[in-house]
């Protein structure tokens, strides 16, 4: 009797751990078509251990920055839907169909949607010791003075940081040149290094920067201040009520993903930002996180592939 419950229990035991083991020997790749530094780099880093412990199986990131994230989201796509490979996608991703003439894939038909987990604030941003301006007004007058003298830097062309700065451009009616990154890391490097004068970045990627003083904020992008740095006003009540963008950000796989893994992941996500450690870092970062289902990612890629399309063109971007 002893021995067959010791067996018994011997038994379950190893079955209840096998699964872990064989977890533990593929891990999960979240690919993310943005370069190391990024809002969204940030904010799933503070994310990774959480959602680990929540799949039961490590989780293991990889930058593929490129292309205003075509190389990295390609590379998601081209991955097996065995539940093992997945993508976090921005903004960027229903705005590139508008800005390239070619792409390696379909936006919409060739993922699937399992999340759109949250948004995070941009913010403008100068050089303080290039721009001695303080608010939107002030450098308004500051760049109207030496039309064409000034740059803007974003991650790279059609990007939704590109956008956002030439919304800024366009509604300011200044003249500032465009100058394209590979990625954000080396973007804010030439912003604090004052090889250009302004641009827009996501908050968490920018806060250190503000608290050290390499960088001022001008203003956020969103309809109203961000809750992690309520001293900074908006960009519409300080003279352009027109204007407002945000980042966000959303979980994919490839085509074709079965449903029990879209269930299994977006469990996971769900649990993973609703961790003490991670609320709290959301808040400190300033992300507004609040994951959606399946169904209703799906059909908010698709009204922000349109939206985008109407913003693109008004922004006078030619596709590539």
């Amino acid at each position: 009797m002893r021995i067959s419950i010791r067996r018994r229990a011997a038994v379950a035991f190893a079955a209840a751990a096998f699964p872990l083991f064989a977890a533990a020997q593929a891990p999960m790749k979240m690919i993310l078509p943005v370069g190391p530094g990024s809002g969204v780099d940030t904010i799933m880093r503070a994310v990774q251990p959480a959602l680990a412990k929540a799949l039961g199986q490590p989780v293991v990131i990889e930058n593929l920055a490129g292309a205003g994230g075509i190389t990295g989201t390609a590379a998601i796509v081209k991955a097996a839907p065995d539940g093992n490979t997945i993508g976090v996608v921005s903004n960027n991703h229903v705005i590139n169909p508008h800005v390239f003439k070619k792409m390696p894939f379909d936006s919409i038909e060739d993922i699937t949607p399992i999340s759109v987990l949250g948004a995070t604030p941009f913010v403008l941003v100068v050089n303080p010791t290039k721009v001695p301006a303080r608010n939107v007004g002030e450098l308004i007058e500051f760049l109207k003075a030496k039309p064409g003298a000034y740059n803007y830097a974003s991650s790279g062309n059609g990007t939704i940081i590109h956008l956002a700065g030439a919304m800024f451009v366009e509604q300011a009616g200044v003249d500032v040149k465009h100058i394209p990154y590979k990625g954000v890391g080396p973007m804010v490097t030439d912003l604090i290094g004052g090889q250009v004068e302004l641009g827009v970045v996501a908050l968490p990627a920018a806060q250190g920067h503000l608290k050290s003083g390499a960088l001022r904020a001008i203003g956020v992008g969103g309809k109203a201040r961000a809750a992690a740095a309520p001293e900074i006003p908006t960009i519409a009540e300080q003279g352009l009520p027109n204007y407002e963008v945000a980042g966000w950000f959303a979980v994919v796989g490839p085509a074709k993903l079965p449903a029990e893994q879209v269930k299994r992941i977006h469990a996971a996500f769900v649990s993973a930002f609703s961790a003490p450690e991670v609320k709290e870092a959301m808040d400190k970062q300033g992300n507004a996180i609040n994951p959606t289902t399946p169904e209703a990612a799906a059909q908010y890629f698709r009204s922000e592939l349109a939206r985008y399309g109407a913003l693109v063109h008004k922004a006078g971007l030619k596709p590539e």
